[in-house]
């Protein structure tokens, strides 16, 4: 009974509380329902799915954008003014391939504060972005980034450094998303 409940959670969570557009009423599911931690003024935009119930956390000021994919059968991290890019995955669970019974894997994900995750960027099981960070659109990050590096590609790789003066705090709630 307690895996059916948990279910229907995710269920009414993906399929419903995600497509209704109000901030508010979106936030009190996650928080009440979902025991997600999200801080003042996080947004998690229309359309975002999720695997879990808890192990998600967001800090103050940071945006998922909309069709965003969080995988958090172990745990995702997301700190503050963080921006997170329309239709990203982020994973934090695999199968370990030279398994002979196909062995499920979980490895946290963190997402430190001031990173910046492109469009359709592919977030691996295990990985931390560091401080400052980003991500361009399209990249699949496999290993550990670390804080101000710009990364891309596929796998993604270091493309040169942002500037660590980084001291701007995101609002990013629309009406109707």
């Amino acid at each position: 009974m307690r895996r059916f409940i948990s279910e229907l959670r995710i269920f009414i969570c993906n399929r419903w509380i995600a497509r209704i557009p109000s901030h508010t009423i979106r936030q009190l599911y996650y928080r009440r329902i979902m025991k997600y931690n999200i801080g003042h003024n996080a947004a998690i935009l229309m359309d975002c799915s999720f695997d879990r119930t808890e192990s998600f956390s967001i800090g103050d000021n940071s945006v998922v954008n909309g069709k965003c994919r969080l995988d958090n059968k172990s745990s995702i991290t997301i700190g503050s003014n963080v921006s997170i890019s329309q239709e990203v995955m982020i994973l934090s669970a695999d199968h370990d391939p030279y398994s002979p019974n196909f062995e499920g894997r979980e490895k946290p994900v963190i997402i430190e504060d001031y990173v910046w995750i492109g469009s359709r960027a592919i977030i691996m099981p295990g990985v931390t972005l560091g401080k400052g960070s980003v991500v361009s659109a399209g990249a699949v990050v496999t290993k550990n980034v670390s804080p101000y590096e710009i990364v891309g590609g596929v796998p993604a790789k270091l493309i040169k450094m942002r500037n660590p003066d980084l001291s701007y705090q995101l609002s990013y709630r629309r009406l109707l998303q």
